[in-house]
C-alpha cells in the first residue's frame, strides 16, 4: 500500500489543491517501510489526482478539500481521508490503527470566522493554559478512561492498546486533565472530575452560525450531525457539526463535542522524564 498526505514542513498541509509537496509513505504488513517526499509540480485538482494515481497511490490523506477534488480522486481509484491536520507521520500511524476518520469534501474554502482550538481526541486540546507540579514541563505517558456522568464511555487509551504521551504543563491537554497529571507519582493511578470550566468549557451560542447553502461549496452534501471542516480568516481548519439544514440555510455548531459536559477521567501515569 502507498500513502501520500499533502506536505509541508513536517505537518499535514491544509490546502489539497495548493499543496507543493507529498509525503508519500511505503506500507506493508500494516507498518511503515519507508516515506519519500515529492513535488506536486503546481497541478490543479484533477492534475495532482492524475500525479497521484500514475505513482500508484492507494490512499490520500489531507486537511481541507472539495468535492471536486474528491471527485477526481475517487475516479482515480484513491480512497480519501480528509480532515487531517498536524503531524504527517503521526496522521498515517492513527490511519493505520483506524483512528484517523476522513470527513469527506469538507466545505474547505468557506471564512469562517470563530475561534478554535485544535482538538484531535477525546482528551486533547490547543488552548494555552500552564498546570503546575512536579511533572509540568516533563513529557508524560498515561492510560487513561473517560466517561460521562451516567457511567457510558466516550474515550479510551485502554481500549486502543497504546498510552497518550505529551508534555505536561505544555497546554496539549484540558486543563482538568493536564492538572491532575502535573501531581501524580508514576504509578499511580487516580479518578478526577471535571466541570466544563476544567474540561472544554460551556456551549456557546455565539459559535453556532448559520450560511446560505448556495455559499458554501460542498453543503448540500453535508448532513445533519455530521463533523465537517470550515476555514477561519487564517486558512486553519475548524472543525464544525452541522446543526440543521433545510433547502436553503445550513446551520453549524462550532463548540467541541464535548463541551458543556462534566467528564470523569481514570489517570495511569506511567512514565515521566
Amino acid at each position: 500500500m502507498k500513502i501520500a498526505v499533502t506536505y509541508e514542513n513536517g505537518q499535514v498541509f491544509q490546502h489539497f489543491g495548493h499543496t507543493e509537496e507529498f509525503k508519500v509513505y511505503d506500507v506493508e504488513d500494516g507498518k511503515i517501510v519507508s516515506s519519500r517526499v515529492i513535488g506536486s509540480d503546481g497541478h490543479g485538482h484533477e492534475e495532482i489526482a492524475s500525479l497521484l494515481a500514475g505513482r500508484s497511490i492507494d490512499v490520500l490523506i489531507c486537511g481541507g478539500i472539495g468535492p471536486g477534488a474528491q471527485a477526481a480522486l475517487a475516479e482515480s481509484g484513491i480512497e480519501l481521508c480528509s480532515g487531517a491536520s498536524g503531524d504527517a507521520d503521526a496522521a498515517v500511524e492513527a490511519y493505520l490503527k483506524g483512528e484517523l476518520v476522513s470527513s469527506g469534501a469538507n466545505c474547505s474554502h468557506h471564512d469562517h470566522d470563530h475561534d478554535h482550538c485544535g482538538h484531535h481526541g477525546g482528551d486533547h486540546c490547543g488552548c494555552g493554559h500552564h498546570a503546575e507540579g512536579k511533572n509540568s514541563g516533563k513529557r508524560v505517558k498515561v492510560h487513561y478512561r473517560g466517561t460521562f456522568n451516567d457511567g457510558s464511555q466516550f474515550d479510551s487509551s485502554y481500549d486502543r492498546g497504546e498510552p497518550l504521551e505529551f508534555v505536561c504543563g505544555a497546554g496539549m491537554m484540558i486543563p482538568g486533565f493536564d492538572a491532575a497529571v502535573a501531581g501524580m507519582e508514576v504509578g499511580e493511578k487516580i479518578d478526577v472530575h471535571l466541570s466544563p470550566a476544567e474540561a472544554y468549557g460551556e456551549q456557546d451560542p455565539a459559535q453556532i452560525f448559520s450560511v446560505a447553502i448556495a455559499d458554501l461549496p460542498g453543503a448540500e452534501y453535508a448532513e445533519v450531525g455530521q463533523r465537517v471542516y470550515l476555514q477561519d480568516r487564517m486558512g486553519r481548519p475548524v472543525a464544525v457539526t452541522v446543526a440543521a439544514k433545510d433547502e436553503i440555510n445550513i446551520t453549524f455548531d462550532a463548540n467541541h463535542e464535548l463541551a458543556g459536559k462534566e467528564l470523569n477521567f481514570t489517570i495511569e501515569l506511567l512514565e515521566a522524564e
